[in-house]
């Protein structure tokens, strides 16, 4: 069997860009694999103009080590963002043709699933004002949608330091949605990397009293230093990973015990093969992960049957049920979430069939999301609201 085709498929939707890659092969199996690519969509798909017919076509899609030597190691260039994603998208596709042709889910092809449940939480939920009361309620309407788990940012736009009102206003943010979720429910407070160690710490201490399930990415990523003088000083789990793109990053990581739970984007980080590689390696520093999970169905579809194989998989993040509902109707066969978790995805390979036709109604939109600008959290609601 060989791949003859790639079809690359952009999805525009209201704050982000969804880029779907169809790969076909002689025998006339389609795999289909999926990034959302952070404000870099051309330079995905110009990668893939190049890479594609220089390392792609004539491969076999069974040979998932082959693929990734030439298209990582044959480049040279040291792999990054994009080289990963396009990687990534590709050996996503050819797990799900190796899949359909043997008649196999995915995850009975990485060792079979060691849980029938795969605990997840909601993210893009709070579009709302940034008020306790509005908080609480968001929170609450989660709950009715059959999760248990939330996650938020309640820091505005800060970056660095957080003056002792705007502190006051997101401690009290969190403790509305530990109110929305009660006292069996999950918070999870996400820091987008804004601050130093020290305003990290700081925060960290007033937060306790909510029991959060970690703070997220508390310091910028490019300095593992400084997360490790987040991990010894604060009494709750940290978590990182979402903007490391290559397995070798996380040595230190691991090394320093810096992290608790690491947060992969196998959309990003070179697809279900290398992510798998490091779970494994996490897990001998006991070491949790919840993969980061901001795409569309495909790529939640290829987080699920990762996780179901994985014996140290936490949690999965999930955004598509506080979206426009043709995000989810694009590729069909994502389970629903009930008792805040999904069941085992379907099969064959990732159990997806794709709608180019829903695809193609939704074109590219000139998006560009900026964590760090005015009212970002509301993510295009309030241009539609106009």
């Amino acid at each position: 069997m060989k791949i003859t085709e790639v079809r690359p498929l952009v999805l525009g939707a209201a704050w982000r860009n969804l880029t779907f890659v169809v790969v076909r092969t002689d025998e006339g199996i389609e795999g289909v694999g999926e990034v959302r690519m952070i404000n870099h969509t051309s330079a995905l798909l110009g990668y893939l103009d190049e890479a594609v017919p220089t390392h792609v076509i004539g491969a076999d899609p069974f040979a998932f080590e082959a693929l990734a030597r030439r298209m990582i190691r044959d480049d040279y260039a040291r792999a990054g963002q994009i080289a990963m994603s396009a990687l990534a998208v590709i050996d996503m596709a050819c797990w799900d043709i190796v899949g359909k042709a043997l008649g196999r889910p995915v995850y009975q092809l990485l060792g079979g699933p060691i849980r029938e449940r795969i605990p997840t939480y909601a993210n893009g939920w709070y579009t709302v004002d940034r008020t306790p009361g509005d908080i609480r309620d968001a929170a609450r309407a989660v709950l009715a949608k059959g999760y248990r788990a939330v996650k938020l940012d309640p820091f505005g736009t800060a970056w660095q330091e957080l003056p002792h009102e705007e502190l006051r206003r997101a401690i009290s943010l969190v403790e509305a949605a530990r109110e929305g979720v009660g006292p069996d429910g999950e918070v999870f407070v996400e820091m987008h990397g804004r601050f130093t160690p020290a305003q990290a710490i700081a925060i960290a201490r007033e937060l306790e009293p909510y029991r959060p399930g970690w703070i997220e990415e508390p310091v910028p990523p490019d300095n593992i230093s400084s997360l490790a003088k987040v991990a010894r000083k604060v009494n709750m789990p940290v978590a990182t990973g979402e903007r490391i793109h290559v397995r070798h990053e996380f040595r230190e990581i691991f090394e320093r015990h810096a992290a608790d739970v690491i947060q992969p984007d196998l959309t990003m980080m070179g697809g279900i093969t290398e992510t798998r590689k490091l779970a494994t390696w996490a897990e001998t520093y006991d070491v949790m992960v919840a993969p980061h999970n901001v795409g569309g169905p495909v790529s939640t579809a290829a987080a699920l049957h990762l996780a179901a194989a994985t014996p140290n998989f936490k949690i999965l993040e999930h955004f598509n049920d506080f979206v426009d509902p043709f995000v989810s109707e694009a590729a069909r066969g994502v389970p629903a979430v009930t008792d805040g978790s999904f069941p085992l995805p379907p099969g064959p390979g990732l159990g997806i069939t794709l709608d180019e036709d829903v695809i193609a109604a939704h074109p590219r939109r000139p998006i560009h999301l900026n964590l760090f600008g005015e009212r970002w959290h509301m993510r295009g609601r309030e241009r539609e609201r106009v």
